[in-house]
């Protein structure tokens, strides 16, 4: 049939003069019929098959670009990214900056007084840090004594910067020769329950060592697993990561955590509510053994469950414990406004109408909840980045960034963002949702009054709000009294855009109508 209608084709085009035309009609017939069952090549096409890239390699032809190009850009890029950190790895050290003495503060401890390692004290003064936090006067003596200790510390409270300062300055008090180390080693092992908390924790480690070599690396799940298992082809001196992704490189021995010389837990009651706990007990039996290494364990509480740990992992261990009036810092405003759940959005958007806000960032309970808040807040005109454990990590990053930099403004987040999220000049925390987890209430608003700037916290109290208060308040040990918004604020006012879907493929996995999981341990159901 397909004959008859070709030469048909054929012979009109001779009719009407187009005789080269039906020629290659005819042609092309031809070739159909020389290899039976078999389709023809077409006239000038390379044979692309994977036999026919064999042969041509065999016979010592040259592959075709369209095979062969991508190969040597993905080898340029990396050996670009290798040549980077041999860069970084043997950057030039600046020299440490001449000293400043620190006055006498009445009930303060100066940092300089302390027994660190003088790059790491002009690094503290060109950070303009001059008097320790409760906690640091604590736990830093202790730390750098090389005593294991628990300490109870929320965020905010200096902790890093009490176990990275006292941590570096072991290691450049006591070096270790370069060649003496093996291949993926690390002295310091830092262990995060988030990505964010991970990073943040890395960002602190370099600006403490600006005026020292020491390397530092970070390294989690969801980004290039290649680029960081290849930075570990160095030894590492402070090594900070989530739990799931050491375990990946030590199993396949790209990691090696027999000569680490410390070891620290951060957040505790974090890996806990998390389940990281097991992961956390594999990473332990790999290090050295309890007393041979030193480990200083934080955590937000320290309950009961915490303090099995302390009893598996720590030696003789020392405790500490920060004041509980200063679980919240007084440059937080504090405001309460009683709503019910269908009010909330109304509510919401005029807050946004009315606030001088640089930085705002809106917490709910629920990752699906809060993707459709950031889609009702775009459908009125908002722009509301979306930041949730389920949010692709380089996405994450990318919109932290944007945050950052002030090119977005708002973000609805879950209990991913409360802790190890350090952005400045983030003005305005909403609690769209009250977390059932007192603690959680402390950590969101943490994220404003910082670095000595005032912020805002606002909390909308609605039904199941009232039944999580009496905590929160005593907890925080503040007094939670609420207020009643004006009528016309909890009027919604007219769309400005069409809907927009921010649910990506694959982006809300099977959890997308769970809770945030900073808060599943204590859920009550009540919802």
């Amino acid at each position: 049939m397909i004959r008859f209608l070709r030469n048909k084709v054929a012979g009109l085009l001779e009719k009407v003069g187009l005789h080269t035309l039906g020629a290659s009609f005819r042609r092309s017939d031809a070739n159909a019929k020389s290899v039976p069952g078999k389709k023809g090549k077409r006239p000038g096409k390379k044979n692309h098959s994977p036999a026919g890239k064999y042969d041509a390699l065999r016979n010592g032809k040259k592959k075709d670009s369209a095979s062969s190009s991508f190969s040597p850009v993905r080898e340029k890029r990396q050996e670009k990214k290798k040549e980077e950190r041999k860069t970084e790895a043997k950057r030039i050290v600046p020299p440490v900056p001449e000293l400043v003495e620190v006055p006498d503060e009445p009930g303060k401890v100066r940092m300089n007084c302390l027994p660190l390692a003088r790059e790491i004290l002009g690094a503290v003064q060109t950070l303009d840090f001059k008097y320790c936090t409760p906690i640091q006067a604590q736990c830093l003596p202790a730390a750098l004594e090389g005593k294991d200790f628990a300490a109870k510390a929320q965020t905010g409270t200096g902790k890093t910067a009490a176990f990275l300062a006292s941590s570096m300055t072991r290691l450049l008090l006591n070096p270790v020769v370069p060649e003496k180390r093996k291949k993926g080693s690390c002295r310091v092992l830092v262990l995060s329950p988030t990505r964010e908390l991970a990073i943040q924790i890395k960002n602190d480690a370099d600006k403490l060592a600006q005026y020292t070599a020491l390397n530092n690396l970070v390294i989690f799940g969801g980004m290039d697993h290649k680029g960081q298992r290849e930075a570990l082809e160095e030894p590492v001196d402070i090594l900070v990561g989530t739990p799931g992704r050491i375990i990946d490189y030590t199993r396949s021995g790209d990691l090696y955590l027999g000569d680490t010389e410390i070891l620290v837990i951060d957040e505790a009651d974090r890996m806990l509510d998390m389940g990281f706990i097991p992961d956390v007990r594999r990473i332990v039996s790999r290090l050295p053994q309890a007393g041979k290494r030193q480990t200083m364990l934080f955590s937000a509480t320290l309950e009961e469950e915490v303090l099995r740990l302390v009893k598996s992992w720590l030696v003789d261990p020392v405790s500490f414990e920060a004041e509980p009036e200063h679980v919240v810092t007084d440059l937080i405003e504090q405001k309460f406004y009683a709503v019910t759940s269908d009010q909330k959005l109304a509510f919401l958007l005029h807050l946004l109408k009315t606030l001088p806000y640089e930085r705002i960032i809106i917490f709910g309970n629920w990752k699906e909840k809060n993707r459709i808040l950031a889609e009702k807040l775009y459908e009125y005109g908002y722009d509301a980045g979306l930041l949730s454990g389920d949010i692709p990590q380089e996405k994450r990053l990318k919109l932290v960034e944007k945050f950052k930099r002030g090119d977005l403004k708002i973000v609805v987040a879950t209990d991913v963002a409360a802790r190890g999220l350090h952005v400045e000049g983030i003005t305005h925390v909403i609690n769209y949702d009250l977390p059932d987890h007192p603690e959680d209430y402390v950590h969101r608003i943490g994220r404003t009054g910082r670095a000595g700037n005032k912020g805002c916290a606002i909390g909308f109290v609605c039904e199941y709000g009232a039944y999580v208060m009496p905590e929160i308040e005593k907890y925080a040990n503040i007094t939670m009294k609420t207020d009643l918004p004006e009528e016309d604020a909890l009027i919604l006012p007219e769309k400005v855009n069409e809907r927009r879907s921010l649910r990506e493929k694959g982006s809300m996995g099977k959890s997308g109508n769970r809770r945030s999981s900073g808060s599943s341990r204590h859920f009550r159901g009540r919802r």
